[in-house]
C-alpha cells in the first residue's frame, strides 16, 4: 500500500474523530446554556481544542508526506493553515479553500488560548459561538478533506 493511500485512510479516520469532538462540544454547550453550569464549558473547550488539533494533525501529515515541507518558527501554526490553501502544481491541489481557512483560523486562535490561560477565564459566549460555527462548518471541511483523500487515492 502506498504512502498516499495510507494518508487518505488516515484523513478519513481522523475526520470521523473530529466530527465526534464537534458533536460532543455541541452537546455540552447545550447543557451549559440550559443549566447555567459553567463546568460544561470546560468540556466544550476541550472538545473544540480536540477538533482543531485533529485537523492540524492531518495538515501536518500532508505537509510532511506530500509537500515535503513543514513550516517552522513561532508562527508555524498560521503558516501551516495557509500552506493548506495553496495548490502545489502537479504535486497536489489545495487541501482546503480560503473560506475553510478563515473558518479554521478561529479554532487555531482558540487552541492557543486554551493552551495559555486557565479554563475558568474562557468566555462561555465565545465558546458557544465557536461551537455553533463548528457544527455548521464541519460539513464544508468534510467535503474538502474527503475530496483531497479521493485525490490521494487516485494518485496512489
Amino acid at each position: 500500500m502506498s504512502e498516499r493511500a495510507v494518508l487518505a485512510g488516515r484523513i478519513r479516520a481522523s475526520l470521523e474523530d473530529v466530527k465526534v469532538s464537534v458533536v460532543r462540544a455541541k452537546r455540552m454547550a447545550e447543557k451549559g446554556r440550559r443549566t447555567g453550569d459553567d463546568d460544561y464549558w470546560d468540556g466544550v473547550a476541550l472538545n473544540l481544542h480536540g477538533f482543531y488539533s485533529g485537523i492540524e494533525e492531518i495538515f501536518e501529515a500532508v505537509a510532511r508526506m506530500i509537500d515535503g515541507s513543514m513550516p517552522e518558527g513561532g508562527d508555524w501554526h498560521i503558516s501551516l493553515l495557509r500552506q493548506m490553501t495553496i495548490e502545489l502544481g502537479d504535486l497536489r491541489p489545495a487541501v482546503i479553500s480560503m473560506e475553510t481557512r478563515r473558518f479554521l483560523d478561529d479554532f487555531r486562535g482558540l487552541r492557543h488560548v486554551i493552551r495559555n490561560v486557565y479554563a475558568f477565564n474562557l468566555n462561555p459566549a465565545r465558546l458557544s459561538e465557536l461551537t455553533d460555527n463548528a457544527s455548521e462548518g464541519i460539513e464544508l471541511l468534510a467535503v474538502e478533506l474527503l475530496a483531497f483523500a479521493d485525490f490521494l487515492d487516485g494518485t496512489a
